[in-house]
């Protein structure tokens, strides 16, 4: 971590060292003042050749150096010679900061099979990506991040491009053909407070006590011990009492009598609990399958959709692959010569460590043999390796406050930047109410430390995601998603991208993320780059009256192009009481008319109010659909 002084002899001189970010394939921020930086023995002289000029500078006494370039266009690639280094295929362009949770860091490999052949197909040598591994320190900022490299976007490097960045940059590419580079610094289920500086957590108390708090190493080194200890315990105890590995004849052999077994639905999940408590522990699930002769002994692909929580997988006796968490789609080679004429037995062991364990619905659960595929769904037998109580959840010490900006954000604000792309809020759900503050503070925070006080900041709304209901319900997603909204419209040059029409019910990592960079490319072009023609913004509510039993709503100027719709889904409306119901709307010009034949003297309106409002479809002819909304227009601080 950090730099490394190389000293070659006594007397000789220091080797300079370089930031991860000041490396080949590097892409600078053109038309701002670029600054180069690093590291060696202290009084050492250093020299930047850059375009034909060089320029000096010497170390201070702990040894950093920093040299100032003046700006440049876009263009390149370019060499870079500092002192004895030589830095080639540089690129100036545009920078974009990607940060916060894990849509943000979900790589393009995850959704493979939704665009596969547009990923095997483009390459980009303008596109770069550089992925910021995972690290936290409570203690103080750091000058550098752990070791990690520029990567051009090809169809080989392509798979570990954050998803969401990758189709923001090739959407922006196309419109404004300036290379692109993508510092990609997210870090899956982080809470905004891990970003923000210790400085600025003092306003929030109870965030900068437990960073102070983990300013213990001593602490911090012993409760991961004890969890680790805890974990390894928990599975050494798992694997001794598992029936299924402890028979005589293993329970995923394919010689194996499963007779007395149950037989239940794949997607029947009444054997993970007791009636009333959920069950942990290993569970094991047998399907026969019938292979005709044709596709006997061919390669295969096995599709088991996603499993909570995690899981070992056989075929015929022969291990083929395992995940070891909820999320992650199953997808299991089957190598050639394993699959036999007849019956081919697929053996699940599924352990459930805290509950609730189940095979997600609407997922794809099947074989492929060529372009055969064969239907896994329906019955299975099934039996209980063993009980095991709770696994008690580890602390995860890279959701602390501060951890993430010192290790990760602040060794990249001597970078130049046109804008961030901030995808980020699941984590935050439970506490809506103080996200404005923090995400407001964790703006300026960045603005100003990096000197550029009207970065843009462009905020991904949170999806739909969970169970879709055909009645009003409250919802911390939809609050978090309404302060998502207010930031949008109160910090200046910040922009929404509405996300709630391509979520999933099942799965808070929605696979479209090319529409979401799509969305976030709208953003950029309008307010970054000045194409005030291109609409980046569906509907986005104004005012409301009361016409005779009725709420007319009107919406901002230029984003009131409604489009028209035989029935507006989505909507409730409220009296003097204040309970929701549902609502009937229609689309009336450029304004949207609700209401309820149950209430007579309407007050609220709101839109879109739910987990998942599953259904709602007020957009614009652009086809951009408008965010959640409540019309009493309270921001929750």
């Amino acid at each position: 971590m950090g730099f490394i002084l190389c000293f070659t002899s006594l007397g000789c001189e220091a080797k300079v060292e370089l930031p991860a970010l000041v490396s080949d394939g590097m892409v600078l921020q053109r038309d701002q003042d670029i600054s180069v930086w690093g590291f060696a023995r202290p009084g050492e002289k250093v020299s930047v050749s850059f375009l034909n000029k060089t320029y000096h500078a010497d170390t201070d006494e702990s040894g950093n150096w920093k040299i100032t370039l003046p700006p440049q266009k876009a263009g390149g690639p370019y060499i870079m010679k500092i002192n004895d280094i030589e830095l080639k295929d540089i690129l100036i362009g545009d920078v974009w900061l990607c940060s916060g949770q894990s849509n943000m860091e979900l790589q393009v490999s995850r959704v493979g099979d939704m665009f596969r052949e547009e990923i095997k197909t483009y390459s980009n040598p303008m596109i770069r990506h550089i992925k910021i591994p995972l690290h936290y320190n409570f203690h103080q900022p750091e000058a550098d991040v752990n070791p990690a490299s520029w990567k051009t976007l090809t169809p080989d490097n392509a798979p570990d491009f954050s998803a969401t960045a990758y189709f923001f940059a090739k959407d922006l590419y196309d419109k404004i053909k300036i290379p692109i580079g993508l510092i990609n610094s997210s870090v899956g289920g982080s809470p905004a407070e891990a970003w923000i500086s210790a400085e600025k957590l003092k306003s929030f108390p109870a965030c900068y006590n437990d960073m102070m708090i983990c300013r213990s190493d001593e602490y911090v080194s012993e409760v991961k011990a004890l969890d680790r200890k805890r974990r390894d315990l928990w599975n050494a105890v798992l694997y001794s009492r598992d029936q299924g590995l402890n028979a005589g004849t293993k329970w995923y052999s394919p010689d194996y009598d499963d007779e007395s077994w149950n037989t239940i639905d794949l997607f029947d999940n009444s054997w993970g609990k007791d009636g009333l408590n959920p069950i942990n522990g290993s569970f094991w699930f047998r399907k026969k399958v019938e292979i005709p002769e044709s596709l006997a002994g061919k390669q295969a692909v096995l599709r088991l959709g996603c499993i909570v929580d995690a899981d070992s997988v056989y075929v015929n006796g022969v291990f083929v692959g395992s995940v070891s968490y909820r999320y992650p789609p199953r997808i299991y080679p089957i190598p050639e010569g394993l699959l036999k004429k007849g019956g081919n037995v697929i053996t699940v062991r599924l352990m459930s460590y805290s509950g609730y364990p189940e095979f997600v619905e609407d997922k794809p659960y099947k074989m492929i043999i060529d372009n055969t595929e064969i239907d896994l769904t329906g019955k299975w037998k099934w039996k209980c390796g063993t009980e095991m109580p709770q696994l008690q959840g580890e602390v995860s010490f890279q959701y602390k406050p501060a951890g993430l900006y010192n290790a990760m954000i602040a060794p990249l604000l001597n970078a130049g930047f046109k804008g961030v792309l901030w995808y980020q809020g699941e984590s935050n759900t439970g506490r809506y109410n103080e996200y404005y503050s923090l995400m407001s503070t964790l703006i300026a925070d960045w603005r100003h430390r990096l000197n550029q006080p009207d970065l843009p900041f462009f905020i991904v709304q949170l999806a739909s995601f969970m169970k879709s209901y055909d009645y009003p319900t409250e919802s911390n997603w939809a609050e978090l998603r309404e302060v998502q909204l207010k930031l949008s419209q109160a910090v200046p040059n910040t922009g929404l991208a509405v996300t709630i029409d391509i979520g999933e019910w099942n799965d808070i990592h929605p696979l479209n993320k090319k529409e979401v960079g799509k969305r976030l490319s709208l953003l950029a072009q309008n307010i970054s780059y000045g194409y005030k023609n291109v609409i980046c913004n569906g509907p986005i509510y104004k005012s409301m009256t009361v016409e005779g039993g009725k709420i007319i709503l009107s919406f901002e100027e230029g984003t009131n192009d409604l489009q028209p719709v035989d029935e507006l889904k989505g909507f409730t409306i409220a009296g003097l009481n204040k309970k929701f119901v549902n609502a009937k709307a229609i689309v009336t010009g450029n304004n949207v008319m609700v209401w309820s034949d149950d209430i007579t003297q309407p007050v609220m309106v709101r839109y879109a109010w739910a987990d998942n409002p599953e259904g709602a479809n007020l957009y614009n002819k652009e086809g951009l659909p408008a965010s959640p909304f409540q019309t009493d227009d309270i921001v929750k601080k």
